[in-house]
């Protein structure tokens, strides 16, 4: 164990691109505990008893209903899944919390969006950056349900550029409090919450200040209407306005000027659990499509039983599978990466920040992965459903209402693509990646001859994990080059950071995919996984494609000559399979086990 716990000390967020990752260091959801594995259960039994049976009611914007279900998630103790137990919570793992979020999500996205606005952003800047005073008298009742919890960052002239808020904190004459006045947008859970994180400037400051501010109509706060949106209908959302409200300077969270590092930080967090929460949508779509393939007859045969059907099923569970290895992996991460600190003698608040901020490419990465696949699934979903998926009367149309607002909250995938890039090359700086000598090796071996022997392929994934040691050389031979010729200037070039963040998620997703169905091989036998060994395949083939667009793109974008070149020949052949594999079948072999099955079975 000791062994095991020094070698993960070492593998860093972000590290997965310069280091190879043995199955056996990651976690995957069949490595639940006991614990995780009832709470799971209750949670599910929870989701289809307290929020699936009432769809049409939160499709008819009955935000009460919204209110009183978290009400009930709280009395349960879902709501306080990773508050510390001295605080009134379940003082559970990061993984049980990212376990929760998951299975919780899937009903509605706006019960979703309620709980991760709530638990995420609106409980966790106090229990993170809280002094005892604040925690001791804020987060016992948020972990309960008893109060519930608002996040105010978004402004109208504020939203990806967060720190140009105008909303303003002045000090009374006194001494004892802070006026805040402004104007505060798009706030979650906004119609129902007892307390708000407002984000304010206090004077000429450079960065803004984060506030605890009780919700009180009589001190100067005021709702608009609520908003009118595509999706999440009955999640509350309005615009909150601040006029001179009193706010006690005891209620300043954490110092002066501090808010924009805790707005960060929060969303990071933020960031990993809406994936989470993308997760079971996933598998709850792929089952309805599924269900609906196996009955619908057409030509006199069930459509699931057609390769044009076959094809979508297959990419959607291929999806979902990916999406939860790649989830609990980073979580996974996360959680050890806490536990060190904490046995290292750091307080909880500190290892939890830290642990959460050494893995924000990973939580970035995974924001917009699993965002963008969920649209997708759903997309395919309404497909199946042909027609009827048009229609209210099935779940679909609002599976991909609710789906679409994942890609813009808790950061856009643009702003969560560059960022992913930029921390990358910012941590290089620092010196905790040594991005630089991995860079210049395959810089050395472009222009080297390649070998020509044929390598043993015969183990499982041997060929996979050659390729993804190869498509970490495309990252760096892209990533490396851009950062050589923009240097400081490389945030002013988006299209080839956007370009590069892809490779970077197809990279971590595609080996988390793989580690974990190696991992589940090894300990059950590859018979048991035939299935899993075909989407692992299947999601690196497609990965491939990715990179050798997006790599292709940035060179002949930023290289001419001799230097373009020689990067699309070195492109070339770390993109080439020595044995193509057979997607069709790959294909076939996935969906004929959904359909037997008649729902997501992994």
């Amino acid at each position: 164990m000791a062994t095991e716990t020094s070698e993960k000390e070492i593998l860093r967020g972000g590290q997965f691109i310069v280091k190879e990752t043995n199955c056996e260091d990651i976690f995957t959801p069949e490595d639940f505990t006991e614990e995780q594995q009832m709470m799971k259960e209750a949670v599910i039994e929870f989701n289809d008893r307290e929020i699936v049976a009432h769809r049409d009611r939160f499709e008819a914007k009955d935000y009460a209903l919204t209110e009183e279900v978290m009400g009930k998630a709280g009395a349960l103790g879902f709501l306080s899944v990773s508050v510390p137990e001295e605080l009134g919570g379940l003082g559970m793992g990061f993984v049980s919390t990212v376990l929760t979020c998951d299975y919780i999500s899937s009903g509605t996205g706006s019960f979703s969006t309620a709980f991760g606005a709530h638990t995420g952003i609106g409980t966790l800047p106090i229990t993170l950056y809280g002094n005892e005073a604040q925690k001791q008298k804020y987060v016992p009742k948020l972990a309960t349900g008893e109060w519930f919890g608002a996040y105010c960052l978004t402004e109208p002239g504020a939203g990806s550029d967060a720190n140009s808020g105008k909303t303003k904190a002045v000090l009374s004459e006194d001494g004892k409090h802070y006026l805040i006045s402004g104007q505060k947008m798009w706030i979650s859970n906004a119609g129902f919450c007892t307390i708000m994180i407002v984000f304010a400037r206090i004077g000429d400051d450079k960065n803004i200040t984060g506030f605890i501010v009780e919700n009180d109509a009589t001190n100067g706060i005021s709702m608009g209407e609520e908003e009118h949106k595509l999706g999440i209908r009955a999640s509350s959302t309005r615009q909150v306005f601040f006029n001179d409200t009193k706010v006690p300077v005891e209620n300043m969270l954490s110092e002066r000027g501090n808010g924009f590092k805790i707005a960060m930080n929060a969303l990071n967090v933020g960031r990993i659990k809406l994936a989470a929460a993308c997760l079971d949508s996933q598998r709850r779509v792929t089952t309805a499509a599924t269900k609906y393939a196996n009955e619908r007859i057409q030509f006199k045969t069930p459509i699931a039983s057609f390769g044009a059907v076959k094809l979508k099923l297959a990419e959607m569970t291929t999806s979902a599978y990916a999406g939860e290895s790649a989830t609990y992996r980073a979580a996974k991460n996360i959680e050890d990466r806490i536990n060190m600190r904490i046995a290292d003698g750091n307080t909880h608040q500190d290892a939890e920040l830290k642990g959460v901020e050494e893995y924000a490419i990973e939580c970035s990465i995974l924001k917009v992965a699993v965002s963008e696949d969920v649209q997708n699934c759903a997309d395919e979903g309404i497909q199946i459903f042909g027609g009827m998926g048009f229609s209210e009367d099935t779940p679909m149309e609002a599976a991909w209402r609710d789906a679409r607002i994942a890609r813009i909250y808790e950061g856009t995938n643009e702003i969560n693509r560059m960022l992913a890039v930029g921390m990358l090359v910012k941590k290089a700086m620092k010196g905790h990646i040594d991005l630089l000598n991995p860079a210049q090796a395959v810089a050395a071996e472009l222009t080297s001859i390649p070998s020509f022997e044929t390598p043993d392929f015969s183990v499982l994934f041997a060929e996979e994990k050659d390729l993804i040691v190869k498509l970490k050389k495309v990252f760096l031979m892209v990533a490396g080059s851009a950062v050589q010729k923009y240097g400081p200037n490389l945030e002013e070039h988006q299209q080839t950071l956007l370009a590069a963040a892809d490779i970077l998620i197809e990279i971590y997703m595609a080996e988390s995919t793989i580690l974990r169905t190696e991992k589940n091989a090894k300990r059950s036998g590859e018979e048991s996984q035939e299935v899993q060994i075909a989407m692992s395949k299947l999601y690196l083939y497609h990965a491939v494609d990715i990179i050798s667009v997006k790599a292709k793109e940035s060179i002949i974008s930023f290289a001419e000559g001799d230097e373009q070149r020689m990067m699309l020949m070195g492109l070339k052949r770390f993109t080439k399979y020595q044995n193509m594999p057979n997607i069709g079948q790959m294909r076939k072999t996935i969906a004929e086990k959904v359909s037997a099955e008649g729902k997501y079975p992994f």
